[in-house]
């Protein structure tokens, strides 16, 4: 059995897919030939056995020697019970978290469901709908470690843009030294710069990936209401963010600059 040496927690389509691709071409880093274990949020009855059985083991041939090795699941950056989960489990294990402009994020997130079957209202009326939706979500998952709620893991458009209090739930339980913030558009405009970022937080020799551009929608524009909407919306969320990264000194090195990316 292996514990990851690294978890990439989300956002939801900020890119987490094409960065866990990326880190696969390593020769330092051994993946578990699946992307989203979803143990600290919707797969906890399986165990912490079944968990670290998923992982290759440490004898994983590498030319560096011990690989690394950890997997990606953009929903525990959201679900409110998987930062004290993960940090009872794994608590020296790193943390990436990449983070997209949450109008975008919210659009995208609502086309993906739509190309699935998931969702059949329009995308205003899905933002309408999506208190109501998502009303005994909360509830459902603080009530028994071994509740899901379908709801909260599908409909939160908007509510998964409201970064500031994800992230207060990892900051409050793991050092900044451990996690490593960064910006989804700066990732696909300078990729080189970011992987970079990236490997030094691991502790591993620098290397330039076939970068990848995965789970790339094509998909109609919102309207211009919605998006101003939507900024409006996430303006006040977004300054509280700016002021935790602020406060918690997450990013150490060359801080993500949202603000020139986001229009909100």
């Amino acid at each position: 059995m292996r514990r990851p040496d690294f978890l990439i927690i989300g956002a939801q389509r900020a890119g987490t897919t094409s960065l866990f691709e990326d880190l696969r071409q390593h020769p330092a880093i051994c993946l578990p030939a699946k992307k989203e274990l979803h143990f600290f949020d919707v797969q906890l009855r399986r165990g912490a056995e079944w968990y670290f059985h998923q992982f290759p083991p440490a004898s994983c041939a590498v030319p560096s020697g011990r690989s690394l090795t950890g997997e990606a699941t953009p929903y525990y950056l959201f679900h409110p019970k998987a930062a004290e989960r993960c940090f009872a489990l794994v608590p020296d294990v790193r943390l990436i978290i990449l983070l997209r402009n949450p109008v975008d994020r919210a659009h995208s997130h609502y086309e993906h469901a739509v190309s699935t079957g998931r969702e059949s209202l329009s995308f205003e009326d899905a933002l309408q709908a999506e208190e109501e939706r998502l009303r005994d979500s909360l509830a459902i998952l603080e009530a028994d470690a071994n509740s899901v709620s379908r709801s909260h893991r599908l409909y939160s458009y908007a509510s998964r843009g409201i970064y500031v209090d994800q992230l207060a739930r990892w900051t409050r339980l793991f050092p900044p030294e451990r996690m490593l913030l960064l910006c989804s558009e700066e990732l696909f405009q300078d990729p080189e710069k970011q992987h970079a970022k990236l490997y030094r937080f691991l502790g591993i020799p620098p290397m330039m990936p076939s970068f990848s551009r995965l789970n790339r929608g094509s998909y109609p524009k919102m309207s211009s209401d919605t998006r101003r909407r939507l900024i409006q919306f996430f303006e006040p969320h977004n300054a509280r963010l700016y002021e935790l990264l602020r406060n918690s000194c997450l990013a150490l090195e060359d801080p993500p600059t949202f603000s020139s990316f986001w229009d909100c």
